[in-house]
């Protein structure tokens, strides 16, 4: 924990707010859910959104993925890089979010920390690429940058063909995105030697 504590706070923080929900959910949802633009979107929903969830097992999933890759992201690239990754992660899976749902003329809210969890999966992949992950629906070992790109594969095609309703793919692959944007730039800061955000 003490390697980590950015995870374990995220962690925490998650768990304690979806307590909270249980209590007051319409509230928090009407107030905190990404809406789109036009049906109740506020600027703050970009992050607080993040920190709400649709159920209990929604919550379970997304605090396992975050529990099994942020502690090894967070250990390799510091408290300080973690926050700039999961923070842009957040931020670039709202802003697909709200582009899908404002174009399809959507008036459902979006929850839940995937954008960031699928943000730390990319960098997972790209910092620890020998490492061998299994896929649900492809149970077979396979290196990290396979798997993430089978898996964001599988969130487009999704969410071309509008399956699984209810799962904000895009905002998943927005994340995705976000997460290697940022190793990508901290690439080429080491490589122009410059030690970027600290």
């Amino acid at each position: 924990m003490r390697s980590s504590p950015l995870t374990y706070a995220l962690l925490i923080s998650n768990i304690l707010i979806f307590g909270l929900q249980t209590q007051v959910a319409d509230g928090l949802m009407r107030t905190f859910a990404l809406w789109p633009l036009g049906a109740g979107f506020e600027p703050w929903q970009i992050v607080s959104s993040a920190f709400l969830h649709g159920s209990t097992l929604h919550l379970a999933a997304n605090m396992f993925g975050l529990w099994m890759f942020g502690r090894d992201v967070e250990q390799a690239v510091g408290s300080a890089r973690f926050a700039w990754l999961y923070a842009a992660s957040v931020l670039t899976a709202s802003f697909a979010q709200l582009v899908v749902t404002s174009a399809a003329g959507e008036a459902v809210p979006t929850v839940g920390a995937s954008g960031g969890l699928f943000g730390l999966l990319a960098a997972f992949a790209m910092l620890f690429p020998k490492r061998k992950l299994i896929f649900l629906l492809f149970p077979m070992p396979l290196p990290a940058p396979v798997f993430v790109s089978i898996y964001a594969a599988f969130e487009l095609y999704s969410g071309i063909q509008g399956t699984m309703s209810g799962v904000a793919h895009f905002a998943h692959l927005g994340g995705l995105v976000g997460g290697i944007l940022v190793l990508l730039h901290w690439r080429r800061q080491a490589r122009a030697g410059s030690s970027g955000p600290r």
